[in-house]
């Protein structure tokens, strides 16, 4: 029998030893849909649109019929709407009134119906396409995200900091393909044990502990996640349910905070507390010697390692940080602005001691942790993952860039951001629309902004909660200010208009936008520059000038002739055309 308060308490912990990691990874959770789909009352489905009774209607009224008053309820929706808080258009939008609607259910089904009657080849590979997508999305993200939370907490259990690229340890150790597939025949296990409802409810509490078991091992298959957790589960399934009674009470406060403190508070306190019944259960487990309890052997995420077996494995790490400081010549003037203030770098052979120096400091920033025992060591895990030095200098994200990697970078990331507006329009309206006022596959907007982050928050990169709040705000500027000049110098003509999404401001920009640049602010900074700094480094110099020069005279010319002669049309600037098609396939 467990200490039920003892859990709760060292929960609260753990809790507030990591608050800011712990809410901000159970708040993506919920955005993304993977747990806790309670949380904000906007996503509590209306009760005349379950699952249960959309199908019931079918069954009564027709399909289209059905349909069709979906269709009227997310229109009076909408129309309930008010300038700032909008719920027409977005990511947002669209989840809120789909799910609230029902509306995902008949997206569902239509498509089903689509492939099943359509004699039009292209349309069911398209359908068929976008379900793949979709279910790719799902399996590979969603699917697994219970797994990548449940190890952040276990570590916080044991360990003062937890690194937010932990988010990324099942790639790192290449399981989240097996993972996925665990976790997927759980959720079908779950599904077939749920049609008898009695038999699914305890299953429920059967299969608690396979996202933690596998999150401290993934090496383990789906069958033996299951039939462990069966195992460790069996005679306590009656306390986990007693445990998820205690919470009643902030459920209740949830309801009065419209999810608020669910997301702050509730649901990280939860996982935290079943993060200790876990621990719980698996010593317990490994006493009574229960079959396959030796493969939960993470030996470390429970106890801290030994100093000489540490120094042993990050012996590489501890002759960097033993290295001599190098001292550098502080430069003046405007040297100092491009040079240490925007971190732009040439080849001199100073700049590269200045680099090496970064390197050591990103180094003692990132592994002194694991050396003074405060995080886990990674390299004592139980499967091993390659980190040689050359993916220590990779991962180093306080580097200097050169002005050759920068163009790269610019042209590189407007030509992605120009792809995904180009395949968002090919989706949606099935037309290909040429996006933005200039002419050539590119989007200024998306490769500034990256530049902006990279060059003038670069002193911020230490702190990725900072750098990722700095990021909305800087390029929230930017676009406010870029569509308000091209407004005001053509005439008062919109190139994007948010008009209708979530939490807007005059449609110049929204909350689901200003969220999109700041993660992906953070994909840039950490993660996507130096990558392509990595390869820009390893060229040829002589060739990569050339280009750079070719593109950027191409460029140059389209900016001169776009200045004159914008692009323009239909899904570029001319947003009364759409809003004319969407009421009337609303009325269809």
């Amino acid at each position: 029998m467990v200490d039920r308060k003892e859990l709760k308490r060292k929960a609260r912990i753990n809790y507030k030893k990591h608050i800011v990691f712990f809410v901000i990874i159970c708040a993506i959770s919920v955005f993304i849909g993977a747990e806790f789909k309670g949380s904000f009352l906007l996503s509590i489905v209306n009760e005349n649109h379950t699952f249960e009774t959309i199908i019931s209607n079918i069954n009564e009224k027709g399909f289209e019929q059905t349909e069709s008053e979906i269709n009227d309820y997310m229109q009076e929706e909408k129309n309930s709407e008010t300038d700032i808080i909008g719920r027409t258009n977005g990511i947002f939008a669209m989840s809120i009134n789909a799910i609230r609607s029902g509306s995902l259910y008949i997206v569902g089904i239509s498509a089903l119906r689509n492939i099943a009657k359509s004699s039009t080849v292209l349309l069911v590979i398209t359908i068929i396409a976008a379900l793949v997508l979709y279910f790719a999305f799902w399996f590979y993200i969603v699917n697994i995200f219970e797994v990548i939370i449940r190890r952040i907490f276990l570590e916080g259990i044991t360990y003062k900091k937890v690194p937010y690229r932990r988010i990324a340890f099942l790639s790192k150790t290449k399981r989240w393909n097996k993972v996925s597939r665990a976790m997927f025949r759980r959720i079908i296990y779950q599904g077939l044990w749920n049609i008898t409802i009695i038999g699914g409810f305890i299953k429920h509490y059967s299969y608690l502990m396979v996202p933690y078991i596998l999150a401290e091992n993934p090496d383990i298959n789906g069958k033996e996640a299951i039939k462990l957790s069966r195992m460790m589960m069996y005679g306590h399934k009656l306390e986990a349910f007693i445990i998820d009674l205690s919470f009643i009470g902030w459920d209740l406060f949830g309801i009065l905070t419209y999810g608020i403190s669910n997301v702050l508070y509730l649901n990280p306190y939860k996982v935290a507390t079943f993060a200790e019944f876990y621990k719980e259960l698996r010593m317990l487990a490994k006493n009574k010697k229960i079959e396959n309890a030796e493969l939960l052997n993470d030996k470390y995420l429970y106890e801290l390692a030994d100093s000489n077996l540490i120094d042993e494995k990050y012996k590489d790490i501890l002759e960097i940080m033993n290295q001599e400081d190098y001292i550098y010549n502080k430069k003046k003037g405007m040297k100092y602005f491009i040079y240490e203030f925007l971190g732009i770098h040439g080849y001199t052979e100073d700049e590269k001691k200045y680099e090496n120096q970064k390197l050591k400091e990103f180094v003692i920033d990132e592994f002194a942790p694991v050396i003074t025992k405060e995080a886990y060591p990674f390299r004592l895990f139980t499967i091993e993952s390659k980190d040689t030095k050359y993916a220590i200098e990779s991962l180093n994200y306080m580097r200097h860039y050169s002005l050759n990697s920068l163009i790269y970078i610019f042209f590189i990331v407007s030509f992605i951001g120009w792809l995904w507006e180009v395949m968002l329009y090919l989706v949606n309206d099935g037309i290909f629309v040429n996006r933005g006022t200039f002419h050539g596959p590119w989007l200024p907007i998306y490769g500034g902004g990256s530049l902006i982050i990279l060059l003038f928050l670069s002193k911020f990169r230490k702190n990725m909660l900072l750098e990722f709040f700095l990021a909305i705000v800087l390029c929230g500027f930017v676009e406010y200010f870029t569509a308000y000049y091209l407004e005001l110098t053509h005439d008062g003509t919109k190139w994007w208009d948010y008009s209708g999404y979530f939490l807007n401001l005059h449609g110049r920009i929204c909350a689901e936008g200003l969220l999109t640049f700041g993660f992906g602010g953070i994909a840039m900074v950490y993660y996507i520059a130096p990558a392509i700094d990595d390869k820009i480094r390893i060229l040829n110099k002589k060739v990569l000038g050339i280009v750079a020069i070719v593109l950027i005279t191409i460029f140059t010319i389209d900016a001169v002739y776009s200045h004159n002669v914008p692009n323009s049309g239909r899904g570029i600037n001319d947003y009364s055309v759409q809003k004319q098609l969407k009421t009337k396939q609303l009325k269809v």
